[in-house]
């Protein structure tokens, strides 16, 4: 058994995932490197324990969820931790993942109803999309400024005597609310597109590596860099 998980660590998909993505190894090609991963999921860590400590602050619907934490005492006071640690690990998601979200002329129609379409898996990639759709763009800049909105809106409810104005805190508490609850229908979203509507699309963040037919298919702009790449190189 040992030799077996020995030979796949030093498979040379996973080497090569653990400090280069964009390159094809052999039948697959390295989409995320290891930094990428670890970044994605303490990202996704943070936001769970952030949303099972916050649930049951929020309202008593979900007060069972309470013990998964170790109890209504115990989510007020993980609660504020993981905020600030989701918004630390978002921060650097962004610079991480900024080079590779820029968005081109062609995806400016993402701005209305292909999104819904593509939720919908109604839509057809682009010969020439890239690594990451314009959907998938837009989600990384609606999860940044939601851990920016949640980080601004939750500091007055945690620190309140700094904050004497009951105004601003009722404000906060609000849009706290709201954009908690629109970062959540998001990643429910992010999670099916993820899994079940994209078969093959998961490993990508588990070994860093996706089938160049799965490549070909759902970016075939990126599928054709990287095997260009590859050709120029033998």
């Amino acid at each position: 058994m040992s030799r077996v998980l020995e030979g796949q660590h030093g498979h040379p998909s996973i080497v090569t995932a653990r400090r280069r993505d964009n390159v094809a190894v052999g039948d697959v090609i390295v989409r995320h490197r290891l930094a990428t991963r670890l970044i994605h999921w303490s990202v996704a860590l943070t936001f769970f324990v952030a949303l099972f400590s916050g649930m049951p602050i929020w309202t008593p619907l979900f007060s069972w969820m309470a013990a998964l934490v170790g109890g209504l005492h115990a989510a007020r006071v993980i609660h504020p931790y993981a905020g600030v640690l989701f918004f630390i690990a978002s921060v650097f998601q962004f610079f991480h993942w900024l080079p590779d979200m820029h968005f081109r002329s062609s995806e400016k129609g993402w701005f209305g109803p292909t999104l819904l379409r593509y939720m919908r898996w109604e839509t057809e990639p682009s010969p020439d999309e890239g690594k990451y759709n314009g959907g998938q763009k837009m989600f990384f800049y609606a999860a940044c400024l939601a851990a920016l909105g949640l980080i601004l809106t939750g500091i007055p409810m945690w620190f309140p005597l700094w904050f004497p104005s009951l105004l601003l805190r009722e404000i906060c508490i609000l849009l706290h609310d709201i954009t908690f609850i629109l970062l959540a229908l998001s990643v429910v979203g992010h999670i099916y597109l993820g899994t079940a509507a994209e078969p093959g699309t998961f490993r990508a963040m588990t070994s860093g590596t996706v089938t160049r037919v799965w490549a070909r298919f759902h970016h075939p702009g990126w599928f054709r860099d990287v095997t260009e790449k590859e050709n120029r190189q033998q």
